[in-house]
């Protein structure tokens, strides 16, 4: 029994690893660094600081349960060209899976540079990289995970002496990520982007129980903008197509957002909107902008086959972020969705 119990871990471990995905966010704009380390002082302001919570699919065991927290800021302006941008951040999240059973840690330091390309720096192409370091955690105590020599007659009473129980496995590694981006106006009131970036570009080795798992690439492309539709209306529209082994997913999606005082010197917004992750889920959100906050909250409506499972129930995601910016500047048009 023991050992039967070892050899399917081992098969069920390897398994979720080999199929597993990163972390992602419905609301993927309001974490940007994650997104493309491009987006690295991409942002209209000195200071920018996000974060970001999600609990999916909690009727199935808290599945995914994710928590992110990043900032960045600008550097070299008085070294630089006006119209260019350089910028330097810092992320860090945690995501726990199966309620903690998986538990994954990552820290990282990224910076991008974006050039200029017309006299105004109205257009900018920008190049980010990103250095990580990785750490996952798998938990095989009893209060997260049984094994078969552990059930008895009166339920799950025994005490397993199976030799992955009651264990605290890591694997350790580094990262690095790459990305472009290109983002342009043809007006104060309008801006559109697209870019593309990469995840684990050196296929990093995770080891667990002497079972070798090489981190699979992800790739995303996206793009998106705005423009105004009246005086105190923009429309926001954005889409996302990641892709990592055999998982992908594709969201898209729009927003209005309503500006009821366009002459402040800081503007208030309300955003209400909703995307759709194919073939998946339709996500509902509902945002408001206050001087240099912006918090948002969206609903993953399941609409798959697992909403039985499920319960109906996707995801609930909320994100705060903060941007600094000095009352006597004039703003500039920057990605927002």
């Amino acid at each position: 029994m023991v050992k039967k119990n070892t050899l399917l871990f081992i098969a069920i471990l390897t398994t979720i690893l080999a199929q597993a995905q990163d972390k992602h966010f419905s609301q993927y704009w309001a974490s940007p660094i994650n997104l493309n380390p491009a987006f690295t002082g991409k942002f209209d302001g000195s200071v920018r600081v996000a974060g970001n919570y999600r609990n999916q699919w909690p009727e199935i065991n808290n599945a995914f349960v994710t928590q992110s927290v990043s900032a960045d800021f600008h550097v070299g302006a008085n070294k630089i060209s006006e119209t260019d941008t350089w910028g330097f951040g810092i992320t860090a999240f945690t995501d726990k899976s199966a309620s903690g059973v998986l538990q994954e840690n990552n820290i990282a330091l990224s910076t991008a540079y974006h050039k200029g390309l017309d006299e105004d720096g109205n257009n900018q192409l920008g190049v980010g990289f990103q250095v990580g370091y990785i750490q996952k955690t798998l938990t095989t105590t009893s209060d997260k995970l049984r094994f078969g020599d552990a059930l008895t007659p009166n339920g799950w009473t025994g005490i397993s002496t199976d030799v992955l129980a009651n264990k605290s496995l890591t694997a350790s590694h580094f990262d690095l990520n790459a990305g472009l981006l290109y983002s342009g106006s043809t007006s104060e009131s309008n801006n559109f982007y697209a870019g593309v970036s990469m995840y684990h570009i050196t296929r990093p080795k995770e080891t667990f129980i002497g079972a070798n798992y090489y981190a699979n690439p992800r790739y995303t492309m996206y793009g998106g903008g705005y423009f105004s539709v009246g005086a105190n209306a923009t429309l926001y529209a954005s889409a996302m197509h990641s892709s990592q082994a055999k998982a992908s997913e594709t969201l898209v999606g729009t927003a209005l957002g309503i500006t009821p005082n366009p002459d402040a010197i800081k503007p208030s917004t309300l955003f209400a909107g909703v995307w759709t992750r194919l073939g998946d889920a339709v996500i509902p959100y509902l945002g408001i902008e206050v001087n240099d906050f912006k918090f948002g909250f969206s609903y993953d409506v399941n609409v798959s086959k697992l909403r039985t499972a499920s319960n109906s129930q996707g995801g609930i995601e909320i994100s705060l972020i903060y941007i600094k910016k000095p009352n006597n500047e004039k703003g500039i048009p920057c990605p927002k969705f």
